[in-house]
């Protein structure tokens, strides 16, 4: 099958979409209905991922899966079986032989978690008022492979009953989807093979959940007829063969919805009043791919086919459902309104009892959104004021360390008390929610599904740090402790002390033209420090090749306290 995001012919795309453009420019714009369907009595739905239990800790999901490498290298044991598998320290050891059953037992314990979750999944939507959700495909991974494939049963069995049983207490929807390589128009023969295998999969899962009659007739199986190839009635001819195939368990769940890239509603539509097939209406892929000759792009123009759409629901006691999204703004080209937006901000013009599926990428948030928005049912039992602050995970506790006994001393106790330890949460509370019911999140504030990440913040440049600080302080504390010293032990100031100090107190008196100062230390009379001077006599600067070195002293020699008074421009001692 080709794909046409996938394989396109890069010398004629920006021509095709510059002739897309101009037309999406050309067309009238669409024939939305004012009427929305309120009071509100359908159900309203998201597809197989919620955004806030996935960010739960520990997160709770039913899209676990592997790669096909993963399941051969767990047909080796572990390097220490004693041990949980760890991702470093604890892997297969592929020295060892391999068995095929350790490997299958590794796919299916990912398969189990994953229908273990969908119960508190089913919960979360009951306590704020969602009754329609649509199980992964993924569930159970490589289930339809045909060289990795398994049957559920029976190792699944009691965990899907018990999926069952919630969503039958619950009052509770499912559906599934496969996803878009299911084809059974397809001319070959391989791809028919593994869409008839994956049919049957996904009706043994919803078979396992054991629901009751109309909850059973109710959890569909939506699929696409996939590509053209070339030929649309070739095509639907082999659908119609292919379809004749199945199973009559598949049959029974089998619908049909409209698609954005080939199949319009109106091609569709009589394909399942034929054969006795359920037709999904999406909206969204109305709006994009349409019969243009008997139906404009809207959501308006489509509800006089409604009684056709839902007449074909109604022959198998099915409730009928539709699908909803909007494409993300500023889109034009087909190609660009493909793409979903993450929330919506209307409802469509469907009947009131309508199960409505919203497939938009924030899941049950954009549901959040509707309930909100229109005061639907349910809109009361979150709360979608103040930021969320998770209370519903488990934290690792940290104890305090113990404190070493000193010696000595008797050791009184044996155990430094810690903090008391917080009680943990029953499971059937865990990522409920909080006491708070804070599960809504506005658009474009993930960030309050999960706390604030640390943010190491870095240092300017030329910024103190805590070592600087105390190197500088160290060196301040030696000035002044050898500046103390020199005074007590009659110690004779420094040559850089008393330079400084003469410097700066004969540039403030010398004349503009002059030159600087020396320090009296580099005159040239080699006497001591005592002979600079008395308080008359003037200090006569010389240039710099005629400064001495400077005079040395030893210890022995005492000298009084030297003052340099800068306003008088002189030295006493």
């Amino acid at each position: 099958m080709v794909d046409p995001e996938v394989h396109e012919d890069p010398e004629h795309a920006n021509e095709d979409e510059e002739e897309q453009i101009k037309e999406a420019l050309s067309r009238p714009p669409p024939a939305n209905s004012d009427f929305l369907p309120l009071p509100w009595k359908g159900r309203l739905g998201y597809a197989c991922l919620n955004t806030y239990l996935r960010s739960a800790n520990p997160p709770v999901f039913s899209s676990r899966t592997c790669r096909i490498a993963s399941i051969l290298e767990h047909r080796h044991p572990l390097k220490d079986p004693t041990q949980p598998e760890h991702p470093t320290k604890n892997r297969p050891d592929k020295d060892q032989p391999a068995d095929v059953a350790r490997g299958q037992k590794y796919v299916e314990e990912l398969g189990l978690a994953n229908a273990r979750d969908v119960i508190k999944m089913l919960k979360w939507n009951d306590k704020y008022g969602i009754k329609f959700m649509r199980l992964s495909s993924e569930m159970f991974p490589f289930a339809s492979h045909d060289v990795y494939g398994y049957k559920l049963a029976p190792f699944a069995a009691e965990a899907l009953q018990e999926v069952g049983k919630v969503a039958a207490e619950l009052g509770h929807r499912v559906t599934m989807h496969p996803g878009q390589f299911t084809q059974l128009g397809s001319p070959r023969q391989q791809v028919i093979d593994a869409a008839i295998r994956d049919l049957e999969y996904h009706d043994e899962m919803l078979s396992l959940l054991k629901l009751p009659p109309q909850q059973d007739r109710d959890a569909v199986v939506i699929l696409h007829l996939g590509g053209a190839f070339g030929d649309k009635p070739a095509t639907l001819d082999r659908f119609r063969e292919n379809y004749a195939r199945l199973p009559q368990s598949v049959k029974n769940r089998l619908v049909l919805e409209n698609d954005d890239v080939v199949w319009s509603v109106h091609e569709l539509l009589p394909l399942c009043q034929e054969l006795n097939i359920p037709f999904v209406l999406d909206f969204h892929h109305n709006n994009i791919i349409f019969d243009s000759s008997k139906i404009r792009e809207g959501t308006k123009d489509i509800v006089e086919l409604f009684p056709s759409i839902i007449e074909t629901w109604e022959k198998k006691g099915i409730t009928p459902k539709m699908h909803y999204s909007e494409p993300c703004p500023g889109a034009i080209t087909n190609k660009a309104r493909r793409k979903h937006s993450p929330r919506v901000m209307t409802l469509p013009p469907c009947p009131q009892t309508m199960d409505l599926m919203i497939e938009a990428k924030d899941k049950e948030q954009a549901v959040f959104e509707l309930m909100r928005i229109f005061k639907l049912p349910g809109f009361d039992l979150f709360n979608d004021i103040i930021p969320h602050v998770r209370q519903d995970e488990y934290k690792p506790i940290k104890p305090n360390p113990k404190k070493a006994a000193k010696k000595g001393k008797k050791k009184i106790e044996d155990v430094e008390k810690g903090d008391p330890i917080p009680p943990m949460l029953a499971e059937e509370e865990l990522s409920m929610g909080g006491p708070e019911r804070r599960v809504y999140w506005p658009p474009g504030m993930e960030e309050w599904l999960r706390p604030p990440k640390r943010v190491v913040k870095k240092k300017n440049e030329g910024e103190a740090t805590p070592a600087k600080k105390k190197r500088k302080t160290t060196v301040a504390a030696e000035d002044v402790e050898g500046e103390i010293n020199g005074v007590e032990d009659a110690q004779p100031p420094t040559k850089k002390s008393i330079t400084k100090g003469v410097a700066r107190s004969t540039k403030r008196k010398a004349p503009p033209n002059a030159a600087p100062t020396p320090s009296p230390s580099h005159e040239g009379d080699e006497s001591s420090l005592g002979d600079l001077g008395d308080e008359d006599e003037e200090i006569v600067p010389t240039g710099p090749k005629a400064m001495p070195p400077a005079p040395t002293r030893t210890r022995s020699e005492r000298v009084g306290r030297v003052s340099y008074n800068e306003e008088a421009d002189e030295i006493s001692i």
